[in-house]
């Protein structure tokens, strides 16, 4: 997701809800209900890349094929006037007869908007919200976001959906001027990105601005599947002229503002050094965790998890005989066995891609005994881009469209096959797919709810159950004959611990970026390159890497609360049912879901 999408109207819960109409029929308030599809055809009519990744730009919606979401100035104050306008007509609707039900998606949706308003009202740059405070960087933004969005979400069926394609493409080049004058803004507020994160954008930029016309992915996409589809016409040459003329000159623009920025740039990581930065920090742990925990809280319980888990997978190791050096220097031989890598090459991708969808069926296969609802959805595992390889994460999920015609995907980053052994592998998947993002995901897109409650996005509560998930997957039983799989579980556990510890220390506790690699690599035995990604990742997502084990804690202390309250009446795919179709809610809500879950076990 990116930034504009995350804080996008009505909040974070309609980052990505929304229809023309209701797709799905939800019980409980009519008022209410129609209150939340206002809310939802108000923010679709503003995201039209959310429009095309939900299946929903065809018939009154079909003109939003042919846009892209506008990011001007002018539209960032437009969105955050629609969020407080909506904020009032939410808290003057009268509560007092709401069911259970409806008084939950009432407080969902609050919470999302208040969040933004109070942001928006409080913090000036990065378009007025907490969590993400740079227009250009590694990880995110136009340049980075629009053409894997054009390659793998636009559809192209028909003449009209490539000469839709052709208007994006046209208007791409608009799109990153937009986000270059956010950052001019940003600039003159006093908010720059740290220089490293300036030199991995730069990379980025101009390898995606080197690449000839004729093979730009802008293009090619284009090409190949009006061809596949039989749409006779020069569709090559009408996008290459349109990326010549439209694309080019607004990506110069933007490499241009950029080496200016990196001349001035400090080294500094942390948003300490912005303007009310410690605050911006608060603000953005709460925005991704949903939580109120301070920098010096999470530092504390990151540092203690690391130990815990730490000596956990001391014992795995000396069990496989690996018995030489720190519990880091232990996984960084694990990293360098040659015997635990695929071949750095195509047939080697292409092998570690087909042993990954063995592993999705295998633990398809034990959902019944852990969930009684399933997804109807499916997911396919793919390849990052190439073109954004360098500066993205391990590995990342794209959600189903809600008319089914778009399975799920989960995106694996394959630029190095060093950096995904086999031991770790499992633990990505189920992770990233199921019992995972996928899952949960989809679950909450088929499940009867509100529009804008169905696709909701609280960080926390998603990432928090992903992160869940890789501990259930080895209650399944997944590692049962795969000792190194399970090291790399816990691994994987004492990474999201880890993260505490550095968001927090270069944050809140003023680390260097330098600092914060050491303890990455020191701690889990992770190769520099990688450590390198996920330092800069936390330096740009202030307060994102917080919520997945924070969110995991949460999961897991409501279990054995529920485990605790109910003795025998407690069954786990009731647990999972509750928490699951309610669809994603803030931490501070989601006890209150499960309370519902033990007081109807109870009878």
């Amino acid at each position: 997701m990116n930034r504009r999408q995350l804080l996008a109207t009505a909040g974070a819960t309609a980052a990505f809800a929304g229809a023309a109409g209701r797709v799905f029929a939800a019980p409980g308030s009519a008022d209410l209900t129609a209150l939340f599809d206002v809310f939802v055809k108000e923010g679709l009519d503003r995201q039209p890349e959310g429009v095309t990744s939900l299946g929903l730009d065809t018939g009154p919606r079909a003109a939003q094929k042919s846009q892209l979401t506008d990011r001007s100035q002018a539209a960032g104050k437009a969105n955050q006037a629609l969020a407080e306008d909506q904020l009032r007509r939410l808290e003057a609707f009268d509560a007092g007869a709401l069911t259970a039900a409806d008084a939950l998606n009432r407080d969902v949706v609050l919470y999302g908007l208040r969040q933004q308003v109070e942001n928006a009202r409080r913090f000036k740059y990065a378009g007025g919200g907490a969590g993400a405070p740079y227009a250009i960087n590694q990880l995110y933004g136009v340049y980075h976001d629009v053409p894997d969005f054009l390659d793998s979400q636009h559809a192209i069926v028909t003449r009209a959906d490539a000469d839709a394609y052709l208007s994006r493409l046209e208007a791409f080049g608009p799109a990153v001027d937009q986000d270059s004058e956010q950052a001019r803004v940003d600039q003159a507020l006093g908010v720059v990105p740290p220089d490293f994160v300036l030199d991995k954008a730069l990379a980025q930029l101009e390898a995606f601005r080197a690449t000839p016309a004729d093979r730009s992915v802008l293009v090619t996409s284009l090409a190949r599947r009006a061809k596949e589809k039989g749409l006779d016409g020069d569709w090559a040459g009408k996008a290459s002229k349109l990326y010549s003329e439209k694309v080019v000159p607004a990506l110069d623009r933007q490499i241009a503002l950029a080496k200016a920025q990196r001349a001035g740039a400090v080294h500094e990581a942390g948003v300490w050094r912005l303007p009310d930065g410690p605050a911006y920090y608060d603000a953005s742990v709460g925005f991704w965790t949903t939580t109120r925990l301070s920098g010096d809280e999470i530092h504390a319980t990151g540092l203690d998890l690391v130990g815990k888990l730490g000596a956990r997978a001391d014992v795995l190791m000396k069990a496989q005989g690996l018995t030489q050096g720190t519990v880091g220097q232990r996984f960084r031989a694990m990293y360098e066995d040659p015997k635990f890598r695929y071949p750095n090459t195509d047939a080697g991708k292409a092998k570690l891609l087909a042993d990954l969808n063995l592993k999705v069926a295998a633990v398809q296969a034990r959902l019944p005994k852990y969930f009684g609802v399933l997804p109807k959805a499916t997911v396919e595992i793919r390849r990052v881009p190439a073109y954004t390889e360098a500066g993205s994460p391990g590995g990342y999920y794209q959600q189903a469209s809600l008319d089914g015609k778009r399975p799920g995907a989960y995106y694996i980053n394959l630029r190095d096959t060093a950096e995904d052994p086999t031991w770790s592998l499992p633990t990505l998947t189920y992770h990233e797919a199921i019992p995972g993002h996928h899952l949960q995901i989809s679950i909450a897109q088929e499940a009867p709810l509100p529009l804008i409650r169905k696709l909701s996005f609280y960080s926390a509560y998603v990432e928090g159950w992903a992160l869940y998930s890789e501990q259930l997957a080895d209650e399944m039983g997944m590692y049962q004959d795969d000792p190194y799989g399970q090291i790399g579980y816990l691994h994987d556990a004492m990474f999201r611990a880890v993260r505490l510890v550095v968001d927090s220390g270069m944050h809140a506790k003023r680390w260097s970026r330098e600092k914060a690699i050491g303890y990455v690599t020191q701690t889990l035995g992770d190769q520099d390159t990688a450590a390198t990604t996920e330092v800069e990742r936390y330096c740009v997502w202030p307060g994102q890497a917080c919520g997945y084990m924070l969110g995991k804690l949460t999961w897991l202390k409501l279990r054995d609360q529920s485990r605790a309250a109910l003795g025998s009446r407690f069954d786990i795919r009731g647990f999972h049912d509750a928490g699951l179709t309610s669809g994603a809610v803030p931490l501070d809500i989601l006890p209150k879901v499960i309370d519902r879950y033990v007081a109807s076990a109870r009878g």
